[in-house]
């Protein structure tokens, strides 16, 4: 690939995303065809914040890969702990991994952090700001199951805050598609956001209802409120579990619908749903191990 880091999907043009999904094509036709391609290599994981998928499936990736994981493990047992700091920290970790992730609470940092190091890093999601290789495996995740060109998608929930549709929503600028938002007022897409997607010529419309676009749409992207995200208490319970779909909700969609979630759910997404052909959540999760390992496929390939 072109780059030394992923940070955000802003960098990502249609050719390198493509690169990257039809590598990752590949491996799920034919895994065993990459077990030994970079062994030896190590997969440094700085993880500031929880995580279950993304954590996980890039050490399934790269151990897949034949390398290995050097895990700084949770940030309370680490040097973090005695007033370490994140340019210090990526700087250690460098000289131990041939390429780092890192999740970090505060937006921005890893586009700070990968200034202070020379292997690759990949940003595992910086706060509400971006989470590219989330959105390599939704994109990998659209393409398998409705296409990424004449495309209706409406995102549905926490616009304000989730990073997962901010970097969504811009990798989608480089194809076909028509962009529905549907959130509270109060969890609008930033303006800042909409005005990136408005100059990269995007077409969106925002909505508080669901239904009044439900029929149109290929795929509807689920996420969660965030709770985690908001300074006041209050203002989460205002929203909290006010958009909801179940099987009823689904009734007037299309037969062809896609419904997928970056996980993980709370309320959102009835469990009536699961048994269901609409439900692509599941898939979508497992799609991280392919699509991240044809990412460090790819990087790492170019810093052999």
């Amino acid at each position: 690939m072109r780059h030394d880091h992923i940070i955000s999907p802003k960098q990502l043009s249609r050719e390198d995303i493509e690169e990257v999904l039809d590598r990752a094509a590949d491996i799920a036709a034919d895994p065993s065809a990459y077990g030994d391609r970079h062994a030896g290599k190590l997969l440094g994981l700085l993880f500031f914040e929880p995580s279950t998928r993304t954590k996980m499936s890039f050490t399934a990736a790269i151990k897949r890969l034949g390398g290995d994981v050097v895990d700084m493990g949770p940030v309370e047992y680490s040097s973090v702990k005695k007033g370490e700091s994140l340019a210090d920290t990526v700087r250690v970790v460098e000289g131990y991994a041939d390429a780092l992730v890192l999740r970090h609470p505060s937006e921005g940092s890893a586009k700070m952090a990968s200034e202070f190091v020379d292997v690759p890093l990949l940003n595992g999601g910086d706060g509400a700001g971006q989470h590219p290789t989330q959105t390599l495996l939704d994109l990998y995740t659209i393409r398998e199951n409705a296409g990424l060109d004449d495309l209706t998608i409406g995102v549905m929930g926490d616009l304000k805050y989730g990073r997962t549709v901010h970097s969504l929503a811009h990798a989608l600028t480089n194809f076909d598609a028509h962009q529905h938002f549907i959130s509270p007022e109060s969890l609008r897409l930033p303006r800042s956001v909409r005005y990136d997607l408005h100059e990269a010529g995007a077409t969106i419309q925002e909505h508080t209802e669901l239904e009044e676009v439900l029929p149109t749409l290929d795929v509807l992207y689920v996420t969660r409120i965030q709770k985690e995200r908001f300074a006041d208490e209050n203002e989460y319970q205002k929203v909290a579990g006010e958009y909801q779909i179940d099987a009823e909700t689904l009734e007037a969609a299309s037969d062809d619908l896609s419904v997928m979630h970056p996980l993980p759910r709370v309320d959102e997404i009835d469990h009536d749903i699961d048994g269901t052909d609409y439900a692509t959540f599941f898939e979508q999760a497992h799609n991280g191990v392919p699509v991240r390992m044809a990412l460090l496929d790819l990087l790492l390939e170019d810093d052999s």
